[in-house]
């Protein structure tokens, strides 16, 4: 665990809330990391320090005791880990009563429904505040707005999403978000399936989502990027998002965080859309 630094906050007064939505003194939100040493947790410290508005409490990694983070020292957390441990952080850290910002991918259906329990049987069922975002990137989130916008306009679309080769999951977080709403899109729309005359491919014809096909490239050099393509008769439109440096999500994350600390609904919510004025 490191201690916190610049901006440093410490520790709130006793019986003095540091969370449940009320910040700490002069206004400045004290925010604890989860996943601090890695590549995204890392730049998560260096955004909260450098912000005016927000304190580093505790900058916490693997091994470390989540059930140091409380409401007496953290008003909103941020979780940047890896799939596989991701849902046992955040039910614990429903458990501690502590608002959280959730980046890590890899979110399904169930794993959202027992985040939903958790916080109905947590200790502030009422006001408990968890934010998942498949993306904090604003290209990213545009682009994914855009395409359900377009959605039901074009006979035929896919999802192509590209990434360094170390990202651990396959299709992102994003991309799987990005064809639940083309889907949804399209069946309120009452539009028939996607054409694909395929009978046999090998895999090569992607994963495919709610109807529509994802397709994931790990190529060195890349950092986070995704297609939208969509096609009519003689015609096609593509939606495409780049982050080309992590920093581009830090301006996500920090909205996030101003809003969970600020006047952002009870309970669960994904998707930075939620938080932007489309």
């Amino acid at each position: 665990m490191q201690p916190a630094t610049n901006n440093q906050a410490a520790t709130a007064p006793a019986g003095q809330p540091g969370g449940n939505g009320q910040q700490g003194e002069n206004n400045v939100i004290k925010v604890s990391v989860v996943g601090a040493k890695g590549r995204m947790g890392s730049h998560v410290v260096e955004a909260v320090n450098n912000a005016q508005d927000t304190q580093l409490a505790l900058a916490l990694d693997a091994g470390d005791d989540l059930t140091a983070i409380t409401p007496d020292n953290t008003d909103v957390v941020v979780e940047f880990t890896v799939p596989s441990v991701s849902l046992n952080n955040v039910l614990t850290l429903i458990g501690q009563g502590v608002d959280i910002v959730v980046g890590t991918t890899g979110w399904t259906e169930e794993k959202l429904a027992q985040v939903k329990a958790a916080i109905a049987q947590g200790p502030r069922p009422e006001t408990q505040k968890v934010f998942i975002a498949p993306n904090f990137a604003i290209s990213a989130v545009l682009a994914d707005f855009f395409a359900v916008k377009a959605a039901k306009y074009f006979e035929s679309a896919e999802v192509i999403e590209l990434h360094h080769p170390t990202k651990v999951d396959a299709p992102s977080g994003t991309a799987i978000h990005t064809a639940h709403g083309i889907a949804e899109a399209r069946k309120a729309a009452g539009m028939a399936p996607v054409p694909d005359a395929t009978e046999t491919d090998g895999g090569s014809r992607g994963q495919v989502i709610d109807g529509i096909h994802v397709h994931a490239v790990r190529l060195r050099g890349l950092n986070a990027h995704e297609e939208v393509l969509f096609g009519n008769a003689g015609e096609q439109l593509t939606i495409r998002a780049d982050s080309f440096d992590r920093t581009s999500f830090m301006p996500g994350v920090l909205l996030a965080v101003r809003k969970l600390a600020g006047d952002a609904p009870a309970g669960l919510t994904v998707g930075l859309a939620n938080f932007l004025d489309l």
